[in-house]
C-alpha cells in the first residue's frame, strides 16, 4: 500500500469513528462517512470493504487502544498499596475516556441495540478485558482489603456505567447547562465523586486517595 494509499486509510477509519461515535452503527450510512472524508464510496469500498467492515475495523481500533490502556493500569494496580492502586486503576481508566470519547459513545451506542445484527464484539473485546479486571481485583478482595459483601463484578460495573455516562453525557448544572469532561470543574468534582463512591462501595479502609 503506498503512503497516500495508507493516509486514506486512516481518514477513513478516522471519519468512520467519529460518525459511528456520533450517530451510531445504524444512523450512519456509507455515503455518509465517504463524503465526509471527501471520497466516493468505491474508495472507500476499494481500501476497507462496506458498512459492515468498516465497523468492525472501527471497533477492532477502540477495543486495541482499550486494552492497551487497560493492561498498562492492571501493571500499576499490582504495588505494596492496593488501594492506592484501585483508586488508580479508576483514574486511568476515567482519563482514557476523557481523552478517547468516541471509545465509550461506541460502546453506549450498543447499549441501545445500536449495530443489533453485529453479536460477537461484547465476547470478543468486552468480557476479556473485564475478565482480566476481575481476576486482577479478586486476589484483592480475598485478601480481606474489600468488603466480602461487596458483588465484584457489578462493583466494576458500576464504574464502567458512571465513567461512561460522564464521559458521554456530563451533566447538568444548576442552570441547565450540561458540563461534559472538557469542563475542568466538573472532571474534577466527578472524579472525587467516583473516587468517594468506589472507596465506600468497596469498603476499602482509610480514606478516598
Amino acid at each position: 500500500m503506498s503512503p497516500a494509499e495508507t493516509a486514506q486509510v486512516a481518514l477513513i477509519l478516522k471519519v468512520a469513528t467519529q460518525l459511528f461515535a456520533a450517530l451510531g452503527y445504524d444512523g450512519t450510512s456509507t455515503r455518509q462517512i465517504a463524503d465526509a472524508a471527501g471520497l466516493n464510496i468505491a474508495t472507500v469500498n476499494y481500501h476497507v470493504g462496506g458498512k459492515r467492515e468498516l465497523y468492525l475495523a472501527v471497533m477492532e481500533r477502540a477495543h486495541q487502544a482499550e486494552k492497551a490502556a487497560l493492561e498498562q493500569a492492571l501493571d500499576r494496580l499490582r504495588g505494596d498499596d492496593p488501594a492506592a492502586g484501585i483508586h488508580r486503576l479508576v483514574d486511568d481508566y476515567l482519563d482514557f475516556c476523557v481523552d478517547n470519547p468516541e471509545v465509550p459513545a461506541l460502546w453506549m451506542h450498543r447499549w441501545l441495540s445500536d449495530a443489533g445484527d453485529i453479536t460477537e464484539l461484547e465476547r470478543r473485546y468486552v468480557q476479556p478485558l473485564f475478565a482480566a479486571v476481575t481476576a486482577t481485583m479478586r486476589p484483592i478482595a480475598e485478601s480481606g482489603l474489600i468488603d466480602a459483601r461487596v458483588d465484584l463484578e457489578y462493583a466494576m460495573w458500576t464504574v464502567v456505567w458512571s465513567v461512561h455516562g460522564f464521559a458521554k453525557g456530563g451533566v447538568l448544572d444548576d442552570q441547565g447547562r450540561r458540563r461534559g469532561a472538557g469542563d475542568r470543574a466538573a472532571l474534577r468534582r466527578f472524579r472525587a465523586h467516583l473516587h468517594l463512591t468506589l472507596h465506600r462501595m468497596l469498603g476499602l479502609p482509610g480514606d478516598p486517595r
